[in-house]
């Protein structure tokens, strides 16, 4: 090598370091591939999250296809969202079929869940269902089965796993030297009712169905306390449940209930969930009672804490969750992708809300029958 190309080298060395230190590491960006999703279904409300982050250029997903029969809901949503409407597809198999998505989110009835998982599982389509996984067992049981055989991620969406409030009380529960062994945690869900707060007439045809949502009041709320107690309890089954189911509003919900209180036992604690229709507002809360103090959740970013009777109560804020724990949509591309491994125990789970949906099953026996259900 001669000394002028030994000198051009070193020059362009010096000069590339000199370049790098002026931009710094918050010039330089990774652009993060979008994963391809598809939707099954529109009439669920929680769809208008997903949709209004078409079109977003730091989204973590695009929309490659829609399945959905209605033709004039698909046709308001795609003016409202600018969604092509010659993305929507008469059915999941059409959609799949067009469109290879690499993982589906379904937003239509809860019965229709387990047809959502028997048509992407065997193409190896990851699935995200919301909130409940499935309208009982022998659902939740033929899903899993799909889902381990042919190794896809199937997943559960709730609005308060997003909750920093959640994981910040989750985390003074857990550590025993703060409020000490958790005894009693009361989760009060719901809002006036959804007739009551302007559902869309395509959400109550199934959700006051109770078939297709697999009871009222208490799948649709109950849910979350149930999935959170799991969580609480590290997937721990309870060791009986009771429950009371009601029909406040039989004018309006003729066929289900609108009113629900459940009480899971475990051999050193209780958990009383509460599912209401009839709230004089929304609310999503938790409260967890330790042998030493307690920690609660009012809302989703602050908490009240008292580790103990000799300290006084705290407001808390929380900091946001970071990304992709912040929301379903990165947190389910993460997910696709291997950038994230989903722990059993966490509250979108198959294993949570296997014991979910067992959960519920033995509360609308309990109702049924009038009897305690020992597990």
């Amino acid at each position: 090598m001669n000394r002028y190309k030994l000198i051009s080298i070193i020059l362009f060395l010096y000069l590339s370091t000199i370049l790098a230190s002026s931009i710094g590491p918050a010039m330089i960006t990774t652009q993060v591939t979008q994963v391809k999703i598809g939707i099954d279904g529109l009439t669920h409300a929680h769809v208008h999250g997903l949709l209004s982050n078409i079109g977003k250029a730091n989204s973590p997903m695009t929309i490659v296809g829609i399945a959905e029969s209605n033709k004039e809901l698909a046709m308001r949503l795609s003016k409202q969202y600018g969604f092509d409407i010659n993305i929507v597809y008469n059915t999941i198999e059409e959609m799949i079929e067009a469109t290879n998505p690499q993982g589906v989110m379904a937003f239509n009835s809860i019965y229709a869940h387990l047809s959502t998982v028997e048509a992407c599982a065997p193409k190896g389509i990851h699935v995200m269902v919301e909130k409940p996984l499935a309208v009982n067992s022998e659902h939740a049981q033929k899903m899993a089965t799909l889902s381990r055989q042919h190794k896809i991620l199937l997943l559960t969406n709730y609005e308060t796993t997003w909750y920093a409030s959640n994981h910040k009380a989750y985390e003074k529960a857990q550590d025993k030297s703060t409020i000490g062994d958790i005894r009693k945690v009361i989760v009060c869900d719901g809002h006036e009712g959804p007739k009551e707060i302007g559902c869309s007439s395509e959400f109550l045809d199934w959700l006051c169905d109770p078939v297709l949502n697999g009871g009222g009041a208490v799948v649709d709320f109950g849910c979350y306390g149930a999935n959170l107690m799991t969580w609480l309890m590290k997937n721990q089954r309870p060791t009986s449940v009771s429950a009371t189911l009601q029909q406040m509003k039989p004018d309006i919900y003729p066929n289900i209930d609108d009113e629900a209180t459940i009480i899971l036992t475990y051999p050193k604690a209780q958990a009383i969930i509460q599912a209401s229709w009839n709230w004089p507002f929304s609310r999503k809360d938790i409260e967890i009672y330790g042998a030493n103090g307690y920690v609660k959740a009012p809302d989703d970013n602050n908490i009240i804490y008292r580790p103990s009777k000799s300290q006084k109560e705290e407001l808390l804020p929380c900091s946001h969750m970071h990304e992709p724990y912040d929301n379903p949509f990165s947190y389910f591309a993460a997910a696709i992708r291997g950038d994230i491994t989903v722990d059993k125990s966490e509250l979108s789970s198959l294993e949570n809300n296997m014991i979910v949906v067992e959960i519920l099953d033995a509360a609308k026996q309990s109702a049924k029958t009038g009897k305690v259900i020992n597990f």
